[in-house]
């Protein structure tokens, strides 16, 4: 995803909450070859810790995990304050289905079966919408980091910069 006015692509950090293995490994391949740097937890005890703990633009979160439903992680993460946005997986397609998904603080409701390019859409538009804020660029001195793109740069050069060393910076 291209950042306004930038040359640079920016990184959006999807958390993927999705219990089965080859649709989480689709859908992790088909959204880091667009550009999003992608984490999975595979129940959803791992799913709200890490939506908890990390530090993720968006959230695809399906409906039916194991350990804890999706339901249940939505409203955990709302209760605890947290705004991330949250699309969420299901092959649930009433109407009062999508309602309670609504209602728990879902951002956007994609019944299963759906497209991959459909999912992408949604997810854009999603991040659109949160970002109400003006981005911010941080500088001291002639070093400056954008966080919206991880991008580091020393006296107008970029620097490439590690995952790691971003979270030191």
């Amino acid at each position: 995803m291209a950042c306004p006015g930038r040359e640079t692509i920016c990184m959006t950090r999807v958390l993927l909450i999705e219990d089965n293995r080859d649709l989480a490994a689709t859908l992790w391949d088909y959204l880091e070859s667009h550009g999003f740097v992608v984490d999975h937890a595979s129940d959803g005890v791992r799913g709200l810790h890490l939506a908890l703990t990390g530090e993720h633009d968006l959230l695809v979160l399906y409906l039916g995990l194991p350990k804890l439903d999706g339901l249940e992680v939505c409203r955990q993460l709302r209760a605890a304050g947290r705004h991330v946005p949250v699309l969420m997986l299901t092959g649930r397609d009433t109407l009062a289905d999508k309602l309670l998904g609504f209602g728990e603080g879902a951002d956007d409701y994609l019944v299963k079966p759906f497209e991959l390019k459909e999912m992408l859409a949604r997810l854009r538009a999603v991040t659109r919408r949160s970002q109400a804020s003006p981005e911010m660029v941080l500088r001291v001195s002639d070093l400056e980091y954008d966080p919206a793109c991880y991008r580091v740069r020393r006296a107008g050069a970029t620097i490439p910069v590690t995952r790691a060393g971003m979270r030191l910076l």
